[in-house]
Formats: C-alpha cells, sequence, structure tokens
C-alpha cells in the first residue's frame, strides 16, 4: 500500500493501526473455502459464516460457495461441507457424520486450545466459567463441547457476583477469544476475589490477535477526535475496538463495514483519525477507506503499530496438495497482499 500524503483539501492525520485486520485464523478459514473450491469445484457448502464478514462471505459466494444454516439444508451430496472458524458444538460433526457428509473443520486452532482448556477442568472434576456473550458461534461451540449442566455462562461484573456455585473449591475458567481485554480481566478478577480456588486455563484464552489489535488502538485512540474500525455488526471483535478506542480517549469511534459507511460530517470536524480492522475484516476494505479519505483530505498517515505478528496456521492435511495463488486471496488481500 502507498502510504504517502496526497495534497488535497483540508488536512487530517490517520493513525493507521498495526496490527489490524485477518488474524492467522481467519485467514486459514478463508482458504479452507478457497482450496476447497479449487480441489473439488464448485459448490462447496459451509456451515454458517465462515468468519463475521459479508464482504468475505458474498467474495466466497462469487466462487460456488454456499452458506447454509444447518446441515439439514444441504442435499445428498460428496461435495465438502466446512465449519466455521467460530468452532461448532460435538453435535455438529456427529450429525454430519449420520448424514454421510464430507465435512472439513476450519475451527480456529486458538479456540480448540479453549475447547481443550475445558475439557481439562472437567477431567479435573471443575465446574466450568465460561466467560463470554450469550448467543454468540464460539460461545455455542465451547458450551457444546461439555457435558449438560458442567459449564456457566458468565457474562458482566455483576454476574460474577451473582453466581452461587454448587461447590465454590472446584471452579476452573475459560474465556471467549474475542473479548475486551481489559473487561474479562475485571471478571476474573472479581471471580478470583469470591472464590480463591479458582483455577486458571492451562494457558491464556484471548487470543493474540485480539490481544494486540487492541493495544494498537489503545495508542493511538489518545487524542483523536473519530476513530473508525472496519468489521462486520456480529463480530466481537471489531465491536470490543470501538470500545477500546472511546475507553482510551478517542472523542468518538464507530464501526463501519466499508467505505460507504464512512460519516463524512463527523470526519471534517476531525484533524486526527484511528483507523483499524477487525479480524475478520479484509486488508482491501481499509485500502478502499483509506483512498476514499485522500480524496476528501490532504492525508498524513502516521503508523501506530504495536507488534508484529507472524502466526500462520497451516490447513488440514487434505488440502496441502492445492496450490494458493497470490491471485486467489486477492479478493480479500487487496493488490498488494502481505502489506500491514
Amino acid at each position: 500500500m502507498n502510504i504517502q500524503s496526497a495534497p488535497a483539501g483540508l488536512k487530517v492525520t490517520l493513525r493507521l493501526c498495526g496490527p489490524r485486520g485477518f488474524c492467522a485464523g481467519v485467514d486459514r478459514a478463508i482458504q479452507i473455502v478457497v482450496l476447497a473450491l479449487k480441489k473439488h469445484g464448485a459448490p462447496v457448502y459451509v456451515r454458517h459464516e465462515i468468519v463475521h464478514n459479508r464482504y468475505v462471505v458474498e467474495g466466497l459466494e462469487a466462487r460456488g460457495a454456499v452458506f447454509v444454516k444447518e446441515l439439514d439444508e444441504i442435499p445428498a451430496t460428496d461435495q465438502p461441507v466446512i465449519f466455521s472458524a467460530h468452532g461448532v458444538p460435538k453435535s455438529v460433526p456427529a450429525n454430519a457424520q449420520a448424514l454421510n457428509l464430507n465435512y472439513l473443520d476450519a475451527t480456529c486452532p486458538l479456540v480448540s486450545k479453549v475447547h481443550k482448556q475445558a475439557l481439562r477442568h472437567i477431567r479435573h472434576r471443575r465446574h466450568v466459567l465460561l466467560v463470554g456473550h450469550a448467543g454468540h458461534p464460539e460461545v455455542i461451540g465451547t458450551m457444546g463441547q461439555l457435558p449438560q449442566g458442567t459449564a456457566t455462562l458468565i457474562e458482566t461484573v455483576e454476574e460474577a457476583d451473582a453466581l452461587q456455585p454448587d461447590d465454590p473449591g472446584r471452579l476452573g475458567y475459560v474465556t471467549q477469544t474475542t473479548l475486551s481485554v481489559d473487561d474479562t480481566a475485571q471478571i476474573i478478577e472479581r471471580l478470583r476475589s469470591r472464590f480463591p480456588a479458582l483455577a486458571d486455563p492451562a494457558a491464556e484464552s484471548i487470543c493474540y490477535a485480539t490481544t494486540n489489535r487492541q493495544e494498537a488502538v489503545k495508542q493511538a485512540a489518545a487524542g483523536a477526535d473519530h476513530f473508525l474500525i472496519v468489521g462486520a455488526p456480529n463480530s466481537s471483535n471489531s465491536r470490543r475496538l470501538v470500545e477500546v478506542a472511546i475507553k482510551a480517549g478517542a472523542a468518538s469511534a464507530v464501526l463501519v463495514q466499508s467505505k460507504a459507511d464512512l460519516p463524512w460530517n463527523e470526519l471534517e470536524q476531525a484533524r486526527v483519525v484511528g483507523l483499524s480492522a477487525g479480524a475478520s475484516a479484509p486488508e482491501i476494505l481499509v485500502e478502499e477507506i483509506i483512498e476514499a479519505m485522500r480524496k476528501r483530505f490532504d492525508l498524513r498517515i502516521e503508523l501506530s503499530e504495536t507488534a508484529k505478528e507472524t502466526e500462520m496456521f497451516p490447513v488440514m492435511r487434505d488440502l496441502r496438495d492445492v496450490p494458493l495463488e497470490v491471485s486467489d486471496m486477492a479478493f480479500v488481500n487487496g493488490p498488494n497482499p502481505g502489506v500491514r
């Protein structure tokens, strides 16, 4: 991406966050769909949105992916069925087997790690406290790994205060991977103050990408007149970034799905604007927003980078023999893939 300033109109400083956009788990999930289409041809079926972003979903639909809510919507077929990056309850692959469907599980490895952490608590005869948001696919998937009655969802500090477990000495917690780091820490602190024997997960549950994107937004938010977060309304990690920007000092912040959502009236009153993207938002949308702002403003770009991400998650063995070309991912990565 060319980030040199272009002289035009009002002077605006754009604080461009890094890291931003796709994480390794999202990138892997999209690659799985693309590679499955290359190997098997269309259609390839996907249960739920592969990631929470309509631009990505529509791009994959244009290539032959068919998205369904439930497996019983899929006709009898030998074509692959892919589970989303958010993870699924154990009942879903069992149902796929019963329907003789050939499925590929695109669950993010870090979400799978949370599943294993929760099951580890169960093996140690602990009741699992899952800190997360009710109804989120990741929470549904994690709860669906555990025997009924062995887990309780905690969404707020108030719910942590109200919890009355049968055995306060046998509790363990895990968290959704896309939560606010600071808000989650408050909930865990309250639980730990009430239940000193509370067992930690074997490793941090909130994923590296969520933490890194929130830290970059915190750094860029102080003194910002407005903050733009690129992401979908149903993307938990993107919505958390809006909250983080406000708490860290931005005068205002908004979630935008594309350049069509840019709040020009507010931006024309701003001199410093922050820009980041949730972990399921493609870089091409960020590039389009920057170019739209260049046409309106004399834009000076400052990079607000707090970490370098090198994580890569390989696709499953069945797809590793399929070559992935740069052009295969250009619909989400833009013309200059890899630039962050």
